[in-house]
């Protein structure tokens, strides 16, 4: 009796919905056991914890299932029995499934190279990658077969229509004759679902572990997608450990100042602007920063690298000065932009880069035009990625790259210059390669230097990059490995540095080599320190001597400290500190990611979560490891939400706007 119950309640208009369900379960258990053995040497291993991988991840798999089918099942409910079976029904019918289908085998596929990429399902990185289609759809053109992929997915899918042909689906689903009350019944039960997801869950339930890699195997990737959709922006008061605002900043300004500094008087609460002092003659060269894309410090020679990966960064740090201990702000381009430029910490949601209202900040921008410098930012790809023309526009600085047609806003006074092309050799989804890039750049500060112009150049690279590809012939690997790409990057840079020697401005210009984030940010913990390690150096310095410096430190920190080594007198609202002048003391690094940011104090590692949560870890630097302390150290909780409590209030309240004129 109770098979004759299923049979009847399957076998009816419907049958194709149920069916989809079946299916969509059927992969999403295949994809996530898939994840898990490319996981488990990340995973402690636990029955309760496999048992609860496979509940989460099967309640969410539903969620999502029912979301996919429901246009199918809205069309069901409202055609009436007279067409059931007829042509325009059969037409519909096979649309509207094979659409969902492959849509959804779509989201299964793409999910293994994100997760090879990132070790998560999707997140607000891949949302931020459906706005910019086209570098999107040509990395993806470019890295891997695409229309063989397609042609798979196609084929797939008609696979599946005739296992549902197979099953009895098909046949039940164009002759059922159910009516309408009953068609209403079995909507009503297609509803529920997603009705109670929309209502009640959200994707954080799914985190019931401190293991990320737990976490990430208990959701659905498309869930995760549309989730991180839905959460774009978070506002700290809202989700994160405050303090009274006038606290923090009362902690915050004790903690940025430095004993050659002095805040402005009569002293505002909410201002961080102070007077830097030096005490020795002013310098004011050229300078060049090459923020390198996701050169992770454990690929170079000088940080324990048996490859021979970067000979040239390797030579060229003997002769700088090397920050050992530098620690990347995030794990995306627009985080290390957003440290270098505006050296703030890491506030949660999009980096202020993407955001509104991101024009005329307190920045390097501002220091740099007091000493009357001019501003040039380059980039191979097309600016408008990521919207980083707008936010450098916006801070003064002329903009050169592969200009696709997209327009500044009119509020932007800037020059934005193409790069032609006749001076491109070569470029990919992400933009020019980059020696194309270097040579821009020389040809400009040629161009400057013959015009006796003061020069600040920020040049982005972006040949480090999946589709790890780049000239031929340049280096004896081939395209497509990132360690071809990386060995390509050191090369490029490398006939840049030889090519300027030969300058004439080379003698006036100091060089500024740093990563933009690691290659991966994966890892067992919401963020792992050791992902964030890269590589820093200042190269030509004037009456500096090549030198080591192991003071733990961030991206932040960079640009203040030149201006330090330059003894540059200057006003400034930054976060970052002058890195030569850091006591033991005042040593810190600032860690986060889109939702949980934190600082690493010494060997203590606190972090707060986007559920008002504080949490802090011992970091052991020589495993790599962190566990989780039971007893928290609430001076470094308090110097924690004080970094990043005011930094979001800053911002919010429209207290980094530019003062200096």
């Amino acid at each position: 009796m109770g098979e004759n119950k299923i049979k009847t309640l399957i076998n009816n208009r419907y049958a194709l919905g149920f069916a989809f369900i079946a299916i969509y379960l059927s992969i999403s258990f295949i994809t996530r056991s898939i994840f898990y053995i490319l996981s488990v040497h990340n995973i402690d291993f636990s029955l309760v914890n496999l048992l609860k991988i496979y509940a989460f991840g099967l309640f969410f798999d539903l969620g999502t299932a029912s979301f996919f089918i429901f246009p199918y099942i809205l069309y069901v409910l409202f055609v009436p029995q007279k067409l059931v079976g007829s042509t325009p029904d059969k037409v519909l019918t096979y649309f509207i499934l094979s659409l969902t289908i492959f849509l959804s085998l779509f989201g299964f596929l793409g999910e293994f190279p994100f997760w090879e990429e990132f070790n998560t399902r999707y997140n607000f990185i891949a949302v931020d990658y459906l706005i910019y289609t086209y570098e999107v759809v040509e990395n993806i053109n470019q890295s891997y077969p695409l229309p063989l992929l397609i042609s798979g997915l196609v084929l797939l899918s008609a696979s599946l229509f005739f296992l549902f042909h197979k099953l009895g689906a098909i046949k039940a689903a164009f002759s059922g004759q159910t009516a309408f009350k009953a068609r209403l019944a079995y909507f009503s039960l297609f509803l529920v679902i997603p009705l109670f997801f929309t209502g009640f869950i959200t994707n954080k339930q799914a985190e019931f572990s401190d293991n990320t890699y737990v976490n990430e195997l208990s959701k659905n990737g498309v869930y995760s997608l549309f989730a991180a959709y839905r959460s774009n922006e978070l506002d700290y008061d809202r989700f994160y450990k405050t303090r009274p605002v006038n606290e923090s900043f009362e902690t915050i300004k004790s903690e940025l100042r430095q004993d050659n500094q002095t805040f402005d008087e009569p002293a505002n609460t909410y201002s961080l602007e102070r007077n830097t002092l030096s005490s020795g003659q002013e310098q004011e060269p050229n300078i060049i920063l090459v923020c390198v894309e996701s050169l992770s410090a454990d690929f170079l020679g000088i940080f324990g690298n048996k490859k021979q990966l970067t000979p040239n960064i390797d030579q060229i740090s003997q002769q700088s000065v090397l920050f050992t201990e530098m620690y990347a702000t995030g794990t995306r381009t627009v985080r290390g932009m957003e440290a270098l430029v505006l050296s703030v910490p890491p506030t949660p949601g999009h980096s202020i880069v993407r955001r509104l209202n991101n024009q005329h900040l307190s920045s390097i921008a501002s220091i740099l035009r007091q000493k009357d410098y001019e501003l040039n930012f380059f980039y191979g790809g097309d600016g408008y990625f990521d919207n980083m023309n707008s936010f450098f526009g916006g801070q003064g600085f002329n903009i050169y790259d592969r200009n696709r047609g997209n327009l500044l806003s009119d509020k932007i006074e800037t020059t934005r210059n193409n790069i032609a092309d006749d001076e491109v050799s070569f470029e990919n989804a992400w933009g020019v390669c980059d020696g194309d890039m270097y040579n821009k750049l020389m040809k400009v500060a040629d161009e400057n230097y013959e015009k006796g112009k003061r020069t600040f150049s920020f040049l982005m690279t972006t040949s480090n990059h999946r589709p790890y590809s780049f000239p031929e012939g340049k280096i004896d690997l081939p395209n497509g490995t990132r360690e071809a790409a990386v060995t390509y990057t050191d090369y490029a840079l490398g006939e840049f540095i030889k090519q300027a020697q030969s300058k004439p401005w080379f003698d006036n210009t100091v060089f500024v080599l740093v990563a933009d984030h690691c290659a991966s940010s994966a890892g067992k913990w919401e963020i792992t320190v050791d992902k964030h390690h890269i590589p820093a150096l200042i190269y030509n310095l004037p009456h500096v001597a090549p030198q080591k410096v192991d003071k733990l430190c961030s991206q932040i920190d960079v640009m203040p400290t030149l201006f330090g080594y330059l003894n540059w007198d200057y006003s400034t609202s930054l976060y970052g500190k002058d890195i030569a002048k850091m006591t033991p003391e005042e040593e810190r690094s600032l860690i986060g990611n889109y939702r949980t940011v934190g600082l690493l104090k010494g060997a203590v590692f606190t972090e707060l979560t986007d559920k008002k949560n504080a949490n802090q870890y011992s970091w052991l630097a020589d495993k790599k490891e962190m566990s989780k302390l039971k007893n928290q150290d609430t001076k470094l909780v308090d110097l924690t939400i004080a970094y990043y409590e005011s930094a979001a209030y800053r911002y919010k309240e429209g207290l980094m706007k530019e003062q200096i004129q």
